[in-house]
């Protein structure tokens, strides 16, 4: 190294060239102050583990979305105007269809590459669904969604729900049987609203189903409104990720403090930018090899018709179980008819299962009381309650999903579709109160496992004889950082009302509220499996531990 060059590397007398790029870059970064964001932000560091690319699979095929979306967007005629179709699918010349079914179809034969666009598209639609759900149950599962990072946990929620709701619409689109079957069943949940379902409905669909505007309303919702707020929810999401530092998992080292990682450049994105081709690469292979959604198999829309085992896209499956597998209760009040059978389970169960999971940080936070800022993750086993609330909710949500499909899995294993659908039924209420009694006794037995490996150490299958004739299995002492992933979890305490009396002998009154909050806290922290103590620390130290 010269004596010119600091320990990085760089020249100190290198004089600075003066150009025309560096005069618009000074002049650019007078105005809007570029050169100290980077200087800041561009060397932040970012926790590794692989259960963080959850949230770049979303993120990137959301990415893929807009940028196919925007190929299709040019192409596709969003009108409900009959045509007579001519185009290259001989199957269907001469058939009366609406325009936006006659541009998908010339998408998919007469517009170059136009069908892997489609279908990259609408894969990159159920990837970007599937990873938000499974980034939300890492979250959940690892406690990120702690103070301060409530109000981050309600944009996710919210995101999801919108790429719900923005799928759904953009399957709506092509006007195709199957298409259609689902906006047949869309109308008939906003019809079963009571009072003012009649009228949303003429407003939704510009008259009789299925009317005239409803494509054009549903094309402005999928390709302007809803993607526009979700790129604004997106943007601010990254923003908070950024300003409250990323959680990380429990390890040597690491604090409520710091954050031990890499830093966002160079390494960071480099490695992020390999992963957005790896699931581009993925997504276009699927595309173009993995056919979804033939909508020339379906023809066009026809209300007189409908598709015989015709399934939505996953997310919305459970949707369709739900309605399924719910008894047809309907009741007529004063010349009114109050459709159950529609609004319970297509509004209030949906609606129960989403609010509980868009509410929870908050109910958690005020069952266990605790107000701290949390940046380090808990090991799902170590908060029982909340991993098995977790499954329970998967499961409920996973009987729904099957049930969605009631009809394909009596034809094609030969049962009986009652049989399925009352099965279903009983599971809806029996499976996820099973799942949660499992995973708590699950998580609970491995918190046991992890007391006696500190205790006693790692079981090395090495079997020793004694000379009394005795046989006992060696036992090796963890290493430091293993030893500091079993221990590093506090051990919590349950919400305790304050004394009877106070300190002058008068009785005190607890509200309501507080009994509750102490026999929900008890339930939460019920049966804790305790860490160990210091002196049985201490002696495991001393070699005393161990056979």
């Amino acid at each position: 190294m010269s004596s010119e060059q600091t320990k990085g590397g760089a020249n100190k007398s290198a004089p600075i060239p003066d150009n025309a790029a560096v005069r618009a870059a000074d002049a650019i970064d007078s105005r809007l102050g570029i050169y100290g964001a980077a200087k800041k932000n561009l060397r932040k560091v970012f926790p590794d583990h692989w259960s963080f690319m959850l949230g770049e699979v979303a993120l990137y095929s959301f990415i893929i979305l807009l940028l196919t979306g925007v190929f299709l967007t040019l192409f596709f005629k969003p009108s409900m105007q009959e045509v007579v179709y001519d185009g290259s699918y001989v199957p269907l010349q001469g058939i009366h269809m609406s325009q936006a079914y006659a541009s998908t179809l010339d998408i998919s034969f007469d517009i170059r590459g136009g069908l892997a666009m489609r279908q990259i598209h609408h894969w990159a639609a159920l990837i970007f669904v599937s990873s938000l759900f499974v980034h939300m149950f890492r979250i959940f599962f690892t406690g990120a969604f702690r103070k301060p990072r409530e109000i981050n946990w309600l944009f996710g929620f919210i995101l999801l729900v919108l790429a719900m709701v923005n799928g759904f619409t953009g399957y709506s689109l092509p006007d195709d049987l199957l298409s259609g079957t689902g906006l047949r069943i869309a109308e008939g949940v906003v019809l079963s609203i009571p009072i003012v379902g009649t009228y949303l409905q003429f407003f939704l669909f510009g008259g009789e189903f299925p009317g005239e505007d409803i494509v054009p309303r549903l094309f402005t919702i999928h390709v302007l409104l809803v993607p526009a707020i979700m790129v604004g929810l997106l943007t601010v999401h990254l923003i908070l990720v950024f300003y409250h530092k990323h959680t990380q998992f429990p390890g040597a080292g690491k604090t409520e403090k710091n954050v031990v990682g890499l830093p966002l450049m160079p390494v960071y994105m480099a490695k992020a930018g390999g992963f957005f081709f790896i699931v581009f690469g993925i997504t276009a292979a699927l595309g173009g090899m993995v056919q979804i959604n033939p909508i020339w198999a379906y023809g066009p829309y026809n209300p007189g018709q409908i598709t015989a085992g015709s399934q939505p896209d996953w997310y919305i499956g459970f949707l369709e179980g739900s309605l399924r597998i719910m008894p047809n209760w309907e009741w007529n009040i004063w010349g009114h008819t109050l459709s159950f059978n529609v609004m319970i389970p297509s509004l209030i169960v949906p609606g129960v299962l989403f609010t509980f999971m868009a509410l929870y940080p908050w109910i958690e936070g005020w069952i266990t009381g605790d107000k701290r800022e949390h940046h380090l993750l808990d090991r799902p086993r170590n908060m029982p309650v909340r991993t098995g609330l977790g499954v329970a909710w998967i499961t409920c949500y996973g009987v729904l999903w099957v049930a969605g499909g009631n009809d394909v899995i009596a034809t094609h294993f030969h049962l009986s579709i009652n049989t399925i659908t009352w099965v279903a039924r009983f599971l809806f209420f029996i499976a996820p109160v099973l799942a949660y009694m499992a995973t708590v006794r699950i998580c609970k037995g491995l918190q046991r496992r992890d007391r006696d490996k500190v205790l006693h150490g790692r079981e090395t299958g090495v079997i020793k004889k004694l000379p009394h004739g005795e046989f006992i299995e060696i036992h090796e002492p963890l290493d430091a950082e293993m030893m500091h992933t079993l221990t590093a979890h506090e051990q919590p305490k349950p919400y305790e009302l304050d004394a009877a009396e106070d300190e002058n002998g008068v009785a005190r009154k607890a509200k309501p509220s507080q009994k509750l909050r102490a026999k929900m806290s008890r339930w939460y922290f019920s049966e804790p499996i305790e860490k160990p103590t210091a002196e049985e620390y201490k002696e495991l130290t001393s070699g005393h531990g161990h056979h």
